[in-house]
């Protein structure tokens, strides 16, 4: 059951739904909730396999120089050894190189999105436009402090969250109306700029409800670290109902009252 309180979800809400926010001492990634986060955590763990295994093996060569008795002083050269280390340098670079270009693609690759989202960067809030609906529209706002929620992240809740449904493509629009900006959610694998005059473009594809955070990961001025993203996915029934909601009510989203039409 979807929260109705304007001044954000209630704790029971958030017990029972998916939160994806970092933690204390967390030194691991967050769960993973779209399939390019899970592409880029499976590129990470092979690029780290393959540095652990030249790290043992350098450093076994190492301790076994130190403490090796033997030497040959007239050994001048060894063609043989030179091109061994020459050439599979490459052959492990050609093992990163193919899956990193794979994954490159993927990422500038938008497949036939079902919704377009317009997010516009400023001093220091969100605004957000959904271009296929009429007049959806809406600006996102830290919540102070004297206005959080019971059990609310400081520094992380907004006004009005950005609502998305699952398993649907979406695909992002990200620009700048005064400073560099950078529209970040980690769980979700998307980190792309907000530049003043440019365009660019994402895809956002999520497996599943929840609550996902971000925050502005570019330094854009003094009040830099007081810009967060709410990203609220549903399911898309209740999207689309919230949506006609808002189109039938015609109230002004940028009063903070955008949580009233969730179901």
């Amino acid at each position: 059951m979807w929260q109705k309180n304007a001044k954000g979800l209630n704790s029971f809400y958030k017990l029972i739904i998916s939160l994806e926010i970092n933690t204390w001492s967390q030194i691991s990634f967050q769960d993973r909730s779209s399939p390019l986060i899970e592409q880029l955590l499976f590129f990470h763990d092979h690029t780290i396999l393959i540095i652990i295994i030249i790290t043992v093996l350098v450093g076994y060569m190492l301790f076994s120089i130190l403490f090796n008795s033997f030497t040959y002083r007239y050994l001048l050269e060894g063609q043989r050894i030179e091109v061994i280390w020459t050439i599979l340098p490459a052959i492990i670079l050609v093992f990163i190189a193919l899956p990193s270009l794979h994954l490159l693609y993927l990422l500038d690759e938008i497949y036939s999105p079902s919704i377009t989202l317009k997010t516009i960067g400023h001093q220091w809030y969100w605004s957000y436009e959904y271009s296929d609906f009429n007049k959806v529209e809406f600006d996102s706002y830290i919540t102070p402090i004297t206005d959080l929620p019971k059990r609310g992240f400081r520094l992380l809740e907004v006004d009005n969250n950005t609502v998305i449904p699952y398993n649907t493509q979406v695909r992002i629009l990200i620009t700048a109306a005064d400073v560099l900006h950078s529209w970040a959610i980690p769980s979700m694998g998307i980190k792309a700029d907000a530049t003043p005059g440019r365009l660019n473009q994402s895809n956002l594809f999520s497996t599943r409800p929840g609550l996902f955070y971000g925050q502005c990961s570019e330094i854009c001025g003094a009040n830099h670290s007081f810009m967060p993203i709410t990203l609220e996915i549903i399911s898309p029934f209740s999207f689309f109902k919230w949506i006609n909601k808002i189109l039938l009510s015609g109230w002004n989203l940028s009063n903070g009252l955008l949580n009233h039409f969730i179901v």
